[in-house]
């Protein structure tokens, strides 16, 4: 799903991306309600970037990629956490794009995205390739989401991987294999 933000453009610079897990929802703009076998998603973009929202049997997990004043985790490159029941792994990373190769890359995300039915995007207003997008997906058990956040005035496009998965407790060793 594509659809145009109501709303100006907030975050302008990828370093003010900061990470946080467990927020509670905040004010969307847009959301996507996905449904992956079990485990129940909202996909929901924020006018400072983006949350995602992840129920399941095995509880509750809640990501947010925002530019948040009160925030004070940056961007990590990588996370690996136990949430509740789940494993939860989140890698980042920023591309620097030429604008020529920038306004490809985001014509070629906008489309990957709009017409996925797991897929949300939000352009926002006046800039067509200032947007974030969210697409997400279930693969041999675990929730996985990928999410692009860009900023043409920079050139830059930060993309993250978000994989949740049921923990597994570690294998117990009997006396008779010590």
């Amino acid at each position: 799903m594509l659809t145009t933000l109501n709303t100006t453009y907030t975050d302008t610079r990828a370093a003010d991306l900061a990470w946080t897990l467990g927020r509670e929802p905040l004010p969307a703009l847009a959301s996507l309600d996905v449904e992956l076998e079990d485990a129940k998603l909202q996909l929901r973009l924020l006018g400072a970037s983006h949350q995602v929202l992840l129920e399941g049997e095995q509880g509750s997990c809640s990501e947010t990629v925002a530019c948040i004043p009160s925030s004070s985790t940056p961007l990590p490159l990588g996370v690996a956490k136990r949430v509740g029941d789940w494993e939860y792994e989140f890698a980042a990373r920023v591309e620097v794009l030429t604008p020529g190769s920038f306004a490809g890359r985001a014509q070629e995300l906008l489309a990957l995205v709009a017409d996925h039915p797991h897929g949300l995007a939000g352009v926002f207003p006046g800039c067509p390739h200032a947007f974030t997008a969210l697409l997400a997906h279930r693969r041999e058990g675990q929730v996985h989401w990928r999410t692009w956040h860009a900023y043409p005035q920079d050139g830059q496009l930060v993309a993250t991987r978000t994989r949740v998965g049921v923990r597994v407790p570690a294998p117990q060793l009997s006396a008779a294999a010590v």
